[in-house]
């Protein structure tokens, strides 16, 4: 993709005009907008922290991915990020999230409705590579935003004790970010995870930052914490490893997942 782009943007500078520009200027029309929006992003985090849950060990995480937008509402997207094993993810260091949906605006009030897939490309958990599927309906007002997503396969391959499907688990997130101006931002976010069938895993996180803007590339801080369960020695859903093979053998080290932390970032959109 990256090749296609600059070989036509090379094939345009170089290109002889076909029509020479009009005597009177005011014959000349601007080109259209176009209605296809494509942006990519990238960041390097401190630590890779999802729904408040510990996803790299407290090691660093690079993350990207490439957005699509139509001018109707409709978007497409992929997102990644580095990930460790002992998270959940036997035998995989990647997670690889595509998405989708539409978003329509009314004045101050935003409506999003889409649908998500998470997926771990090389996990062996029980024979099955780990993935999550989830739909989500959301709705914002200004710089307040609330979006709840619904698990539509086991969440991220979990069972109840018994084998009992953990799918119906919900996620609720209600955010806020607010342009101080001159490059400055604070955001805000609590959310409530509802995990279906399983003991000791739901939880409620929150986080409260701050970003500054350096032609466009955005530092940020945050503290991020949970009342997760994840205090090691006991039977805690959120007591990870920091390493975890399909045979089930945990790594020689252990952390609380859920506990409090700060996360430096350094993010660009282009």
């Amino acid at each position: 993709m990256k090749k296609s782009l600059i070989a036509l943007a090379l094939a345009g500078a170089f290109a002889s005009p076909v029509f020479a520009q009009s005597a009177n200027p005011s014959m000349d029309q601007a080109a259209p907008a176009s209605p296809h929006t494509l942006t990519g992003n990238v960041g390097l985090f401190s630590e890779y922290r999802f729904r408040g849950i510990a996803q790299t060990f407290a090691k660093p995480a690079l993350q990207g991915g490439i957005d699509y937008a139509h001018s109707s509402g409709i978007y497409l997207g992929n997102w990644n990020s580095n990930v460790n094993s002992g998270a959940g993810f036997p035998e995989s260091n990647l997670e690889m999230d595509f998405y989708g949906g539409y978003k329509m605006a009314f004045g101050d009030f935003g409506l999003d409705l889409g649908g998500i897939y998470y997926y771990y490309p090389g996990s062996d958990l029980n024979g099955k590579t780990v993935k999550n599927g989830e739909v989500y309906v959301g709705g914002s007002w200004k710089f307040i935003s609330a979006k709840y997503f619904y698990a539509v396969t086991d969440y991220f391959n979990a069972k109840g004790p018994s084998g009992e499907k953990t799918s119906g688990t919900g996620y609720f997130d209600l955010s806020a970010n607010f342009d101080l101006g001159n490059g400055w931002g604070i955001n805000g976010h609590v959310g409530y995870l509802d995990f279906k069938k399983v003991q000791n895993a739901d939880y409620t996180d929150w986080k409260i930052g701050v970003t500054k803007d350096f032609s466009g590339w955005v530092v940020g801080l945050a503290y991020v914490d949970s009342n997760a369960k994840g205090e090691c020695g006991g039977t805690n859903f959120y007591c990870f490893s920091n390493s975890l093979d399909a045979a089930g053998t945990l790594g020689s080290k252990t952390m609380n997942a859920g506990r409090a932390t700060g996360v430096l970032s350094l993010t660009k959109t282009f």
